[in-house]
């Protein structure tokens, strides 16, 4: 184990043709990309794996093709504005797998770049805000480079690592990466809404990012009994928790215990997973599996999507054939919420896009991919109402989520199933 004064000096430690993995989320540390990036003259064929991260990641620029290669598992918006072959070097895969990539060496990773804690007086330090991926990264990496920072929260499950597994590091006192999410919009309240009325007392729940799922939450103050068991979290449960909404007490995972693999978000959140032995933060092959979701009751997955057609088929990761996001976890926890009793899996999604293009399609856009497939998906929620497709023949589902769509858009739609499908609605 060596310490480094600068970040400049650490990054000296990785090579070219080396497989470097990136801390994810708000968990990326800055300090050390940034220096790698600088160094990209004395570096070729490095080749980047990540799933979604937060800040910087120049890496991804063209200029540097020669010198990084980004493999990614899931895009976030830092990627999106910096690669322009994002659809080259995309993994589409379950988010539960990813860690056996790297645990059964077919992702084998030289470099792992993370940030950390201070080490306790045990030397323990804490990956903090992102387990995810990442613990499996850290276990499997031949070189493990850190920036030790004290803002980092001290988060308790898979999350300690002890300062000696350190081959090298740096000191650094810079924030977290925060996400705040804006104002909830009238269209996003109203899915909320539409969503918690499918929610039931004594329900595991698992969100997605963004605002729908924040809407939700606020349309749950008098519901008892709650239980996070999730892939990731943000500020929308603090309030439910001290409430005594969020008690995870009928949960048989874990009871009493927030459950989640990485959390995005604001201070505010990072100040309430630190050192909070009620969260625990999790290898997400643990906290995705459906054979772990389906134990405890009435899951409830809260997922979106980019497009649904009307037999049911969802894209969650591309616009057409170019990639937006990724996999994720959404079918994880889907099939784990069917799977579990009194489960109930849920896509929810505006009806149409900022222009009014209408999510509720016929066909979904060429080059398009399906995260979900229809014979998953049980409700689809909009700001219009709830189509329930469980079990449902073809003619009524397309019935119901033409119900679902923005009004404007619904002779369209009719029109269309009756073209296509030969059937008159």
């Amino acid at each position: 184990m060596s310490h480094f004064n600068s970040a400049d000096e650490v990054v000296k430690l990785i090579r070219s043709n080396d497989n470097v993995f990136i801390h994810s989320g708000v968990s990326t540390p800055q300090s050390l990309v940034k220096a790698m990036v600088l160094r990209h003259q004395e570096l070729k064929n490095v080749n980047i794996y990540q799933i979604h991260t937060e800040g910087d990641c120049s890496y991804a620029k063209a200029e540097y093709r020669e010198n990084f290669t980004v493999n990614n598992f899931f895009n976030g918006s830092n990627m999106r504005n910096n690669c322009t072959d994002i659809i080259q070097n995309y993994i589409p895969i379950f988010l539960s797998e990813i860690p056996n990539l790297f645990y059964n060496q077919v992702v084998p990773l030289d470099v792992a770049l993370i940030q950390v804690s201070p080490p306790d007086k045990h030397g323990m330090c804490s990956l903090g805000a992102s387990i995810d991926i990442t613990v499996a990264a850290v276990r499997t990496a031949k070189k493990i480079i850190a920036q030790i920072n004290p803002q980092v929260p001290r988060t308790f499950g898979d999350s300690q690592i002890h300062i000696s597994k350190l081959d090298a590091y740096i000191n650094v006192d810079e924030p977290i990466f925060e996400v705040p999410y804006g104002k909830i919009s009238p269209v996003e309240e109203k899915i909320g809404q539409n969503v918690a009325s499918l929610i039931e007392d004594g329900a595991t729940l698992q969100m997605g990012i963004g605002s729908i799922p924040n809407a939700a939450l606020k349309c749950l103050g008098n519901h008892k009994n709650l239980g996070i068991h999730t892939e990731m979290f943000s500020d929308g449960i603090i309030e439910l928790f001290h409430k005594g909404v969020i008690t995870g007490n009928l949960k048989k995972k874990h009871p009493g215990k927030i459950v989640t693999s990485f959390v995005i978000g604001t201070k505010k959140v990072y100040d309430f997973i630190d050192d909070n032995p009620s969260v625990l933060l999790l290898d997400c092959s643990y906290t995705n599996s459906t054979q772990i979701i389906r134990q405890n009751p009435k899951v409830t997955a809260i997922n979106s999507a980019i497009e649904v057609d009307l037999t049911g088929q969802v894209c969650a990761d591309s616009i057409g054939e170019r990639i937006y996001s990724g996999v994720g976890g959404q079918m994880d926890f889907i099939r784990g919420a069917s799977l579990s009793e009194g489960g109930k899996p849920i896509i929810a999604l505006p009806s149409t896009t900022q222009k009014g293009i209408s999510k509720i399609v016929t066909h979904l856009k060429t080059g398009a991919g399906v995260v979900t497939t229809r014979a998953h998906v049980h409700y689809v929620v909009t700001e219009h109402g709830v189509a329930d497709l469980y079990g449902k023949p073809i003619k009524d589902r397309i019935n119901a989520l033409i119900n679902v769509a923005a009004p404007e858009h619904r002779e369209a739609l009719s029109k269309e199933a009756f073209e296509f499908f030969k059937l008159n609605l």
